[in-house]
């Protein structure tokens, strides 16, 4: 049995016919109905390698959800018919497996487009805010790069759990203009001169708390001056650079804790202990209803190229979705 799938080939992302993978004895196969891009499906498309896999020939996509038709013996419990969203390797296809600790179940009545907006968002911010951060109510949190999906999602547990106060910036008007539908208390313009001293301005001279940082490159002086002392920056992702001058005498002086995270180097084990912080923490809200994320366009699985040249213009708001068409 073969699928449509998307894989890295000599020019870049193409669409195949590949056989219908297997699921191991702890994953699921998955009948893919939606997927979504993130910005480490950029870094793959161009050859890149993510974490443990090289993607060279195989099906890429690191985020979807769908109808489970086949599960291993040790697969969580898992069965055919239970509706997932899930992450991992290989969702821009018709189907992908999933270890069942990369997956979550997709609360009843929500749409596929919705569900595969969230399994990436739900751990990455968990662990960013409340894991690394250790945020704790009353504090005040600032998510640089907010307008991302996973930076929306961020500010929205941040809220959730008591922050006092949390900041989001975006290096557009029209990005900032809308952050405030998704928890944002200030919007910020990064590149602005003295958006540090805003910051310290909103906090009355105290700086915030925590920071979850996506952005990194030229903008993490700034951010240590606008750190409470003894607060935490997480460095989450690098969109502005990978690389930068660094003030560690300011880093000294106001004790900050500096903490890199990535998912590309975790182990599943490690995935499955920060979702038993998703689920207690963050779950029940979530299930509720208590969050959203904007889906900025639906594409067909078909024009996955197209998809990934929208993310990489850096045009969007939220998360582009991909459906296959199954």
């Amino acid at each position: 049995m073969t699928m449509k799938a998307a894989v890295l080939g000599d020019n870049g992302p193409e669409i195949r016919d590949m056989p219908v993978p297997e699921p191991g004895p702890t994953e699921v196969l998955v009948r893919v109905c939606a997927a979504s891009l993130n910005r480490a499906d950029l870094l793959i498309a161009a050859g890149g390698r993510h974490g443990f896999h090289s993607h060279s020939g195989q099906p890429i996509g690191l985020e979807w959800a769908g109808e489970v038709v086949s599960a291993g013996p040790d697969a969580g419990g898992y069965k055919p018919g239970d509706r997932v969203m899930c992450s991992g390797n290989g969702g821009f296809a018709e189907y992908a497996v999933a270890d069942h600790r990369r997956c979550f179940p997709v609360p009843e009545g929500m749409e596929w487009t919705t569900a595969t907006c969230y399994p990436v968002a739900l751990r990455t911010m968990t662990d960013a805010v409340l894991i690394n951060g250790r945020m704790k109510a009353g504090d005040a949190v600032m998510i640089l790069g907010a307008s991302s999906g996973v930076g929306l999602l961020g500010m929205q547990i941040a809220k959730r759990r008591g922050a006092s106060l949390v900041i989001g910036t975006s290096t557009t008007e029209a990005r900032r203009s809308r952050l405030a539908e998704f928890g944002a208390d200030h919007a910020i313009d990064p590149t602005a001169e003295g958006w540090a001293d805003k910051v310290l301005e909103l906090t009355g001279g105290r700086g915030v708390d925590v920071i979850v940082d996506m952005l990194s490159g030229p903008y993490i002086n700034d951010a240590l001056s606008c750190t409470a002392y003894e607060g935490r920056i997480v460095n989450v992702g690098r969109l502005a650079g990978q690389m930068g001058e660094f003030n560690f005498d300011l880093h000294a002086l106001r004790r900050i804790h500096y903490i890199g995270v990535t998912f590309r180097t975790r182990t599943v084990e490690d995935v499955a202990a920060i979702n038993e912080v998703v689920q207690r923490d963050v779950w029940p809200d979530f299930e509720a209803g208590h969050y959203s994320l904007p889906i900025d366009r639906t594409m067909p699985l078909m024009q996955i190229r197209e998809a990934l040249d929208e993310m990489k213009a850096n045009t969007h708001f939220g998360k582009i979705a991909v459906t296959p068409g199954n």
